[in-house]
């Protein structure tokens, strides 16, 4: 049998502090990162401990495919008296295929709950600076869309709009294969807390 969701990250709990004491240690960073500087700044010991860990996870990550254990958590999000759960992968684990068909599954609860919170608001591309945008134009984005995702402050509402690689997509770098658009939904201007 297979170990589920919550077992794995009980697994990478414990490994990761294990590396972070200095109980696991990887002999053979020196060719890990090309950076000599950045290297001597973080000391043998700290590069060890980290390259141990991520090796480890990994190995998790090629287990998660191999038998098919999802990396999703279920994650509640509350903004203005409206409230939606809905699935998101963990940062330490990774995507199967059928993840990413829940993920697309739940983008309409996702969706109908932004549409909910946002009366009143001021919608706004994510940017530097933040672009004004329209609830049209938002609506296209929506469309374009393989799965979304909602993130709340005080304030303000933040709506991710994704497709791609789940664990790819909210990193610049991963951009144009995988990405999300930002749309930002306040009273006013938006605050600049990067989401």
């Amino acid at each position: 049998m297979a170990y589920t969701t919550a077992q794995l990250l009980d697994i990478l709990n414990a490994e990761m502090k294990a590396a972070v004491r200095g109980d696991r240690l990887l002999l053979s960073t020196d060719s890990r990162i090309d950076d000599p500087v950045i290297a001597k700044a973080i000391g043998p010991q700290k590069l060890s401990q980290i390259y141990a860990f991520r090796d480890f996870r990994e190995q998790i990550h090629q287990y998660q495919i191999a038998e098919g254990v999802s990396g999703i958590v279920w994650r509640e999000c509350r903004f203005r008296g409206e409230s939606v759960r809905f699935p998101e992968i963990h940062p330490q684990l990774t995507a199967t295929a059928e993840d990413k068909l829940r993920l697309g599954a739940a983008k309409g609860v996702v969706i109908s709950f932004w549409r909910r919170a946002i009366a009143g608001l001021n919608l706004w591309r994510a940017g530097n600076p933040p672009e004004p945008t329209t609830l049209a134009r938002v609506e296209t984005l929506i469309e374009n869309a393989e799965w979304a995702d909602v993130e709340a402050t005080r304030s303000e509402l933040y709506l991710l709009l994704c497709w791609g690689n789940p664990k790819e997509s909210y990193y610049a770098w991963a951009y144009p294969e995988s990405g999300c658009d930002r749309v930002i939904a306040a009273q006013g201007q938006p605050s600049g807390i990067k989401v």
